[in-house]
């Protein structure tokens, strides 16, 4: 496929690749550890001592249970996302897809997965949700079943895009309904990146208002905090 689309030319460095990205640049792509030794926080999935919870979910405690991302947000995959979700290359879905279908396998059952939308007018001008991209192509490796109407945008709230914490959360506040009950359910909440985690904890959030009693959050990208 990446040969028909690319040329057999590597979408990074483009040198010659038999895949979307060539062994090179594949093995630059910064994967986030899991394991015992990954040292991550569950709920949140930033760095903490011993894989215990961070300081941050402890006194400010999320909707969501957990969180596993397969990248960390920094060259190449920032590029990599940015060219998805503005530049419509959406054969990089299929790679995100793959990537975190490996991440999450070995991980909780869910019953669904939800990816997070957009509202009617950014779906209209972008012509695609990255999110539902991504979840198609990670649902293929994994099996859970995919909901994609289990969760709306009722709100077109403003980008995120250089808010900080306490701004993102009052933006997206009330964003989110759910149009059935979700009794008892397992939910995986999909997305491309993970910054703040202001707009997955309000999806969250909705999700056990109606009834979900677990959701973990599924991310291609987690975003380092600032250095």
């Amino acid at each position: 496929m990446a040969s028909l689309l690319f040329g057999g030319s590597c979408f990074l460095c483009r040198g010659s690749a038999e895949e979307l990205l060539c062994a090179r640049c594949d093995a630059d792509l910064p994967r986030i550890p899991s394991g015992a030794g990954a040292d991550l926080c569950p709920r949140c999935a930033l760095a903490s001592p011993a894989g215990a919870l961070c300081g941050r979910c402890l006194s400010r405690q999320p909707a969501f249970d957990a969180t596993v991302a397969a990248l960390a947000y920094r060259f190449p995959a920032d590029v990599l996302v940015q060219a998805l979700k503005f530049r419509s290359e959406l054969a990089l879905a299929a790679l995100f897809g793959g990537l975190l279908a490996q991440r999450v396998a070995g991980t909780e059952r869910v019953d669904l997965v939800i990816p997070v939308p957009l509202s009617s007018r950014r779906l209209r001008e972008r012509g695609f949700n990255q999110a539902m991209e991504i979840a198609r192509h990670t649902l293929r490796n994994t099996g859970a079943r995919l909901d994609a109407g289990a969760c709306e945008r009722i709100l077109d709230t403003p980008s995120q895009f250089g808010l900080p914490l306490e701004e993102r959360e009052r933006n997206v506040r009330g964003a989110f309904r759910c149009p059935r009950l979700l009794a008892g359910a397992s939910i995986a909440v999909l997305d491309d990146v993970m910054t703040t985690g202001a707009t997955l904890n309000e999806v969250a959030a909705t999700l056990k208002r109606a009834g979900a009693a677990r959701v973990v959050n599924w991310v291609v990208a987690r975003t380092p905090p600032p250095a």
